[in-house]
C-alpha cells in the first residue's frame, strides 16, 4: 500500500470492486496505516466490496468500516491458506477489531520426556521440540498441578526433585513411599522398563482414554494375580481405583464412551463470550472460556478463524465437535477440513436441534452467558472508577490505556524501569515492558526519564502496543519526577496527561499530583483502590524484573569462572537448564547435551561445581 493514501467511501468500493474472485486475505488500515482487521475470503472481490456498500450492517462492522482508510490484500491458492496466512497476521499485528487468543505463553501444559530413563511429568509453559510428550493445553496452571499431584499419587511416581538413575541410593525412601503413594524409586528396586511402563498408562489417561488406561491395567492386574504375583496385582487394582477416584471428581455428562468437544457463544451487548467444554470419556475435564468487548467483531468467519487457531494448540481432536450456532457451508467446510487435517483423520461437525447433544449445548450456552455476566457487571465497576478518576483529575477523556512506570536498583548495577499497563481498568499483563538503564548512577529522575524517552519513541511505529498512545502515565513518585517527565513531553511536543503517585510515611498511597498541586484520593474508595493496585503492581513488577536481571548476571558470572566456559556458553546451560540449582543437579552426559558444550567442558562443570559445594560444607 503507498504510504498515507486515505481513500473515501466510494474510491474504497471502487477499489474492491477490481479484486479478483480467488481466495485470499484483506488488511484494512486507518488514517495511519495501522492495522485495524484482517480477514479471509474464498472470493475477495465479492466479501471486500461488501463493507463498503450502502447496505445495512451492525454497529461493530460499521464501526469498523468507519475507521478504514484503505486496505491490501494478499491472493493465496487455496482457502485453507488464506485461513492460515489470516491466522499469522492477526497474531503480527493484533487487529483492534478482531478476536484473538489470548498469548500462548500463557497456556500451561503437561509434559512427559518418555527418553529419560526415568522420566517425570511436569506443568511446562513452553512446547519444544524435544520429542516429549505434551498434553494441554489447560485453562490453569491450578488445574495443571491439581492432575500432576493427582496422577503421582494414584499411579505411585515420584513427585520429589531427585534426578534418576543419578541420585538412586543417596537417600531413604521419603514418607510417600511409606503411605503407598510412590513406587520409590530412589531404592533402585524399580527398573527403567518397569517406570516407563508406568508412564505409559499415564499418557493413555491423559490423551483422555479413561476406558482404555482402566482396561490396561485390569489385565496387568489379572495377569499378575494368574502368576501369584500378588504384591504385583495390588498395586494395579489400587492404581485402578484411584484413576477411578481421579475420574469421578470430574462432571459426569454421559456415558463413559463419549469423547466431544461442545462450542456455545453468548452474544451479549456489552460483550460476548465463548465456552468451550472437553469432554473425555463423559466426564468434563477442562474447560475454557474468551471474552470479547464490544469493539471486536464477531462472525461465522471471525470465529472460525479464532477456533482454527485454539485448535493448533490442542493435543487432542475428538471425533465429534458440537457447536450452538450456525455455520455458513463455507465456514463449515473450511472448519472441519482444518480439524481433520489437525487429527489425521475425519471429524465431524455437529449442531444438534434436539436430544441430549442438544441439552449438553444449552448447559454450555448457559456457561457463557454467565461468564459475560460476570465480566459485564465488573466493566460497568471498572468504567465508573474510570469516568471518576478523569473527573478528579479534569483529564479531557475517560483513560481507558494507563501506564504506570517505576524504578528500582540495587546500587548502581542493574537499575531497571518497569512499565505496567492498564486498558479498560483491568491489567493488560502482555503489555507490561521493563527497560535496563543505562546510567549508570542511582538517579531515579534521569532513570525515569531515559525509560519514558525509549518508550515514548515508539509511538510512531505501526503495529505493536508500544503505537498505542496512553491516555494517562503515571509515575511512582512526586513533583520532581512529574516535572521531569512533563519537560521531556513538551520536548517531545506531545500532550499526555501525566501526574505522579504520591507515598506517605508508610509508603502507602496518600495523593496523585499533576507536579504543582496535590488531589487527595483517600475518601475516594474505589479511585484510591484502583490506584494503589497500580502502584503496588508496577512496584512489584520492577523489582521483580530488577531481581531477575541481578540474578542472571550472578549466575551467568558464576559459570563464567569455569574454565572453557565463557558468556555464550554460560547463557546457553542457563536457557537449557532454567536455572543454576538444575545445572549443579546435572550429571556430565546432561550438560554435553546443550549446545556448544562438549564432553570437557562437562566434566569441568561438574567438577568445578562439585568442589564449590564441597569447601561451602567444610
Amino acid at each position: 500500500m503507498a504510504e498515507n493514501i486515505i481513500l473515501t467511501r466510494s474510491e474504497l468500493l471502487e477499489k474492491a470492486l477490481t479484486l479478483p474472485l480467488s481466495p485470499g486475505v484483506y488488511i484494512m488500515r486507518d488514517r495511519n496505516g495501522k492495522v485495524i482487521y484482517v480477514g479471509k475470503s474464498r472470493a475477495l472481490k465479492n466479501r471486500v466490496s461488501q463493507y463498503f456498500h450502502d447496505s445495512q450492517k451492525d454497529i461493530k462492522c460499521e464501526r469498523m468500516v468507519s475507521n478504514v482508510a484503505n486496505f491490501d490484500y494478499i491472493i493465496t491458492d487455496s482457502e485453507m491458506e488464506a485461513l492460515t496466512l489470516e491466522n499469522s497476521l492477526i497474531k503480527q499485528y493484533s487487529p483492534k477489531y478482531n478476536i484473538k487468543l489470548k498469548d500462548a505463553k500463557s497456556y500451561p501444559y503437561i509434559k512427559i520426556n518418555l527418553d529419560a530413563d526415568y522420566p517425570k511429568i511436569t506443568m511446562t509453559r513452553r512446547r519444544t521440540n524435544d520429542n516429549a510428550r505434551y498434553f494441554g493445553p489447560y485453562s490453569s496452571a491450578s488445574a495443571v498441578y491439581s492432575i500432576i499431584q493427582t496422577i503421582q499419587k494414584s499411579f505411585g511416581v515420584a513427585s520429589c526433585t531427585k534426578e534418576f538413575p543419578r541420585d538412586i541410593g543417596k537417600s531413604r525412601p521419603c514418607l510417600n513411599s511409606h503411605l503407598g503413594f510412590c513406587m520409590a524409586p530412589c531404592t533402585g528396586d524399580v527398573p527403567p522398563e518397569e517406570y516407563k511402563a508406568v508412564f505409559k498408562e499415564i499418557i493413555t489417561f491423559l490423551r483422555g482414554s479413561y476406558k482404555e488406561a482402566q482396561e490396561s491395567l485390569r489385565e496387568k492386574m489379572e495377569q499378575a494375580a494368574e502368576n501369584l504375583m500378588f504384591e504385583a496385582a495390588a498395586r494395579y487394582r489400587d492404581r485402578i481405583s484411584a484413576l477411578k477416584s481421579l475420574w469421578q471428581k470430574q462432571k459426569v455428562v454421559g456415558s463413559p464412551d463419549l469423547d466431544e468437544d461442545v462450542i456455545s457463544i453468548y452474544f451479549g451487548e456489552t460483550c460476548s463470550c465463548l465456552s468451550v467444554f472437553f469432554i473425555r470419556s463423559g466426564s468434563v475435564v477442562d474447560s475454557e472460556n474468551h471474552i470479547f468487548t464490544a469493539d471486536q467483531i464477531i462472525s461465522g468467519e471471525t470465529l472460525t478463524s479464532f477456533l482454527c487457531e485454539l485448535y493448533t494448540k490442542r493435543e487432542f481432536i475428538p471425533k465429534d465437535i458440537l457447536l450452538s450456532y450456525e455455520l455458513t457451508d463455507e465456514e463449515a467446510h473450511i472448519f472441519e477440513s482444518f480439524l481433520s487435517e489437525r487429527a489425521g483423520e475425519r471429524i465431524y461437525l455437529q449442531i444438534p436441534q434436539k436430544g441430549e447433544k442438544k441439552a449438553l449445548c444449552d448447559m454450555v450456552y448457559e456457561n457463557a452467558a454467565q461468564n459475560a455476566r460476570l465480566y459485564s457487571k465488573q466493566n460497568e465497576h471498572d468504567n465508573s472508577v474510570l469516568v471518576r478518576l478523569a473527573s478528579l483529575l479534569a483529564l479531557e477523556v475517560v483513560p481507558e490505556r494507563i501506564e504506570a512506570y517505576d524504578i528500582s536498583n540495587f546500587g548502581n548495577d542493574n537499575i531497571t524501569a518497569g512499565m505496567i499497563v492498564s486498558e479498560n481498568g483491568r491489567l493488560k499483563k502482555n503489555d507490561y515492558r521493563s527497560f535496563k538503564i543505562s546510567t549508570g548512577t542511582q538517579d531515579d529522575y534521569a532513570a525515569m526519564r531515559e525509560a519514558l524517552s525509549r518508550r515514548l519513541a515508539h509511538l510512531s511505529d505501526r503495529e505493536g502496543s508500544f503505537s498505542n498512545l496512553p491516555d494517562l502515565i503515571l509515575l511512582d513518585g512526586g513533583r520532581a519526577h512529574v516535572s521531569v517527565i512533563r519537560e521531556l513531553m513538551d520536548e517531545l511536543g506531545l500532550d499526555i496527561p501525566v501526574f505522579g503517585m504520591v507515598k506517605d510515611e508508610h509508603h502507602k498511597t496518600r495523593a496523585l499530583t499533576d507536579g504543582e498541586n496535590e488531589i487527595a484520593i483517600a475518601r475516594e474508595q474505589p479511585v484510591f483502590v484502583f490506584i494503589y493496585k497500580l502502584q503496588e503492581e508496577v512496584h512489584r513488577y520492577s523489582i521483580t524484573r530488577m531481581g531477575n536481571a541481578k540474578r542472571k548476571s550472578v549466575k551467568t558470572s558464576t559459570l563464567e569462572e569455569i574454565p572453557g566456559i565463557g558468556k555464550t556458553k554460560a547463557k546457553n546451560l542457563l536457557a537449557h537448564f532454567r536455572s543454576l540449582a538444575a545445572i549443579k543437579k546435572a550429571g556430565a552426559y546432561e550438560l554435553a547435551q546443550v549446545a556448544g558444550i562438549s564432553k570437557t567442558d562437562a566434566e569441568n562443570i561438574v567438577k568445578y561445581l562439585s568442589q564449590n559445594n564441597k569447601n561451602r560444607n567444610a
